[in-house]
Formats: C-alpha cells, sequence, structure tokens
C-alpha cells in the first residue's frame, strides 16, 4: 500500500497499489465496451444482423436480469442502456438497416468526445467523474492539485481519443459492410484506447509518486 497523509483533521489513508486500482477497473471496462461488441458479432455470425441486434438486447436485459435475481439493484446507467438499446434495436428492425442500431453510439462517442474536452477546465471534469466510478480513490486525493491537473490532462487526452474513435467509427460504418466494420472498428479502436489508457496509467504513476513524496 501507498500511504497518503489526509488532512489534518483526518486519520492517515491507504491507497490501493495501481495494480490493484488496474483489477478493479478491468472488469467494468470488459463489461461495457468489449463483451456487447463480441456478443452482437455473436448473434451476426449465428443469424445474421437480425440475430446480432436481437442478442444484443439479450444481453442487456440479461444482465440487469442477473442483478435482480442476485437481489441487487438495477443503476440508472443500466436501465437507460436497456431504453437506448431497444429504441435502436426497433429502428433497425422497423428499417432493415442494422446501420441505424449503430449510429447511434457513434454520435454518442462524438458528444462524450465533445464532454471531455469541454470540461477540461472546470473543477471537476469529466475524466474525474470516470474516474470515480472506476478506482476507489479518497476523496482528499482526488482534490491535491497534482490530481487536479491530471484530470485536467487526461479530459485533453481521452477527448482526443474519443474523436478519433468516432470518426473512424463514421466512416466504417458509412463505408463497409457490418462484419467490416465490426472487425476493423474493434481491432483499430482497442489500438487507439490502449494507446490512451497507457498514456493515462504512465501519468497516473507519476502522480501517485509525487504524492507519496509529499506525504
Amino acid at each position: 500500500m501507498t500511504v497518503l497523509a489526509a488532512p489534518p483533521e483526518g486519520p492517515v489513508i491507504e491507497l490501493p497499489r495501481l495494480a490493484a486500482l488496474v483489477r478493479h477497473a478491468v472488469p467494468r471496462i470488459v463489461e461495457s465496451m468489449i463483451l456487447p461488441v463480441a456478443v452482437f458479432y455473436a448473434g451476426l455470425l449465428a443469424a445474421g444482423p437480425a440475430g446480432g441486434v436481437a442478442t444484443a438486447v439479450a444481453w442487456v436485459y440479461g444482465g440487469a436480469l442477473v442483478r435482480l435475481v442476485r437481489g441487487r439493484s438495477v443503476p440508472g446507467g443500466v436501465l437507460l442502456a436497456a431504453l437506448m438499446v431497444t429504441v435502436r434495436a426497433a429502428l433497425a428492425l422497423l428499417t432493415g438497416s442494422p446501420l441505424l442500431f449503430f449510429l447511434q453510439p457513434t454520435l454518442g462517442v462524438f458528444c462524450a468526445s465533445a464532454a471531455f474536452l469541454g470540461t477540461a477546465r472546470v473543477r471537476r471534469p469529466l475524466a474525474r467523474r470516470v474516474a470515480e466510478d472506476l478506482v476507489p480513490l479518497p476523496g482528499h486525493v482526488m482534490e491535491e492539485p497534482v490530481m487536479r491537473r491530471f484530470f485536467a490532462r487526461q479530459s485533453l487526452v481521452w477527448g482526443c481519443a474519443q474523436l478519433g474513435n468516432a470518426t473512424l467509427s463514421l466512416w466504417l460504418l458509412l463505408s463497409q459492410p457490418i462484419e467490416t466494420y465490426l472487425l476493423v472498428r474493434t481491432s483499430a479502436v482497442a489500438v487507439l484506447l490502449t494507446g490512451a489508457a497507457l498514456l493515462t496509467l504512465g501519468d497516473f504513476r507519476r502522480c501517485l509518486r509525487a504524492l507519496q513524496r509529499g506525504a
């Protein structure tokens, strides 16, 4: 554990090691970003575009059902995802165009890019809000000047990464078959976002060392 001094009125707080933070975040990233594409592609191969759409819908609702069966509450984000995937599936099936199923998320990535870039200089940028969901950092650590500068930088990093993601996705979606779109986009975006993640982790390690020296 890396021990950081808390504010004068609070106790000393132990900050988890970077490896523990990564282990905490990776399952959430896999669940939200990788598995949905894999599930759609499996349905596409098994039963065509309609099968892919149906499988994607079943995946979202299945996740909500599993939470209910286990006695856990269904987060608002999951309910919103279920609503959105239902609307997207209805549009795709009614029009016979799976393109519409992917267009809305691509436009959403453009909006996410704008949100990252637009909040880079505010007190609680989007990068910080995302980090608070992914990694369990003490609140007073988040307010350290070194961490505030870190989140400002990472808002710019992820804003540019998501802009590249959205631009590539839109081009592939409008110019390539769905099968090619899924394969090329998934591979290219994985490389792009992995690069951004490595930059973030390297920057985060430097910030932790700075905090440790100042503790």
